[in-house]
């Protein structure tokens, strides 16, 4: 396999189990306020040519306005990587990644990401190796937990293995049997941004729901990003003994209510399924639509609030909030229209 796009170094930099522990050593522990704007916090701490890893679970509490921000500073040469990232393929289009280390790339219910499969057939993008859902998130459990691997049989019964170079199999030490095993190296993006519930002005952070393989990524990264819909005083996070992310890990922490939108984030909003429908089967079939989405909805907007005011203002925030707490049987889902006007393009 040849790397035309992500760099030797970018390579190896991933699995520098020896560089990586060393980065940590060095890193400022101490307890202080780190609250900062998101601009400022892209600004200063994603930089061009970083390995980006995708956090959340698709559209389920990703920092998607963290990645607007990343294509208005027009940041460059990246490699991507995450378990799973629906996310990667608008950044490709702007240049944001151009390589990626994939697990996994969908839209769902919503289609055919066409801007994807463009990205790579035109050689915009590059894929650099393949993963599953669990091999991936070995290697970053394998970063939080300090080891240079973990033996598994992932992927063992799959092609991917002509298509990582990462993924070393030998025969189990363990055992009568001697039977093949995977040894997945730890995994060590340079920088991730996690959106969360609550976090207070040190960096200490709370997800509520599903962590995914932000609890990992949080410790396996060089660099972190916290964005929460709330800052909240230290004491009030001490009661809660899961899905927290302490402190020393964090760089960054952005107050940014709405920063999941137009996905959702559980306990606070739904998310816009029309966006993402005028998005995947209007927008991705051509690079013009892309380009033309993109300028009203990213570049023509300066922040979360603007992006909101086009998605339809304080309507749509109090519908997405009822549609949350019907999908999350806090009300009564009878009371909630979850229909809405399917997007089906001529073409279709």
């Amino acid at each position: 396999m040849s790397y035309r796009f992500a760099t030797e170094e970018q390579m190896n930099r991933l699995v520098d189990y020896k560089g990586a522990r060393e980065f940590h050593l060095n890193k400022d522990r101490s307890k202080k306020d780190k609250r900062m704007s998101l601009n400022e916090a892209i600004a200063a701490y994603v930089e061009d040519g970083d390995i980006l890893a995708e956090t959340g679970f698709s559209y389920v509490r990703s920092p998607i306005q963290s990645y607007f921000e990343i294509l208005r500073q027009k940041k460059k040469n990246m490699v991507g990587i995450g378990s799973p990232m629906s996310n990667c393929s608008y950044l490709m289009t702007f240049g944001a990644v151009y390589a990626l280390h994939l697990s996994y790339i969908g839209v769902e219910m919503r289609g055919n990401d066409k801007n994807f499969a463009r990205m790579i057939k035109t050689n915009r993008a590059e894929l650099v190796s393949l993963w599953s859902h669990g091999s991936m998130a070995l290697g970053f459990k394998a970063a939080q937990l300090g080891a240079p691997f973990i033996a598994s049989k992932q992927v063992l019964g799959s092609d991917m293995l002509k298509q990582n170079p990462y993924i070393k199999v030998i025969d189990s030490p363990v055992g009568a049997d001697n039977s093949p095993v995977a040894l997945i190296p730890a995994l060590f993006p340079d920088v991730c941004i996690i959106h969360v519930q609550k976090a207070d002005r040190y960096g200490n952070a709370v997800i509520e729901g599903p962590a995914i393989n932000d609890i990992a990524l949080s410790a396996a990264c060089r660099k972190v990003i916290i964005t929460a819909e709330k800052i909240v005083p230290e004491m009030t996070l001490r009661e809660n003994s899961t899905g927290t992310i302490p402190f020393w890990y964090v760089d960054a922490v952005v107050e940014l209510p709405y920063g999941a939108l137009p996905g959702c984030c559980p306990g606070h909003y739904y998310w816009s399924r029309e966006w993402w429908e005028w998005l995947v089967r209007i927008a991705t079939p051509t690079e013009e639509n892309c380009q033309d989405f993109f300028d009203n909805w990213v570049f023509s907007t300066k922040d979360q609030f603007e992006f909101i005011e086009k998605l339809g203002g304080i309507r749509f925030i109090n519908e997405a909030r009822r549609q949350m707490e019907a999908a999350q049987l806090i009300i009564d889902d009878s009371l909630v229209d979850f229909n809405y006007q399917e997007v089906i393009p001529k073409w279709d």
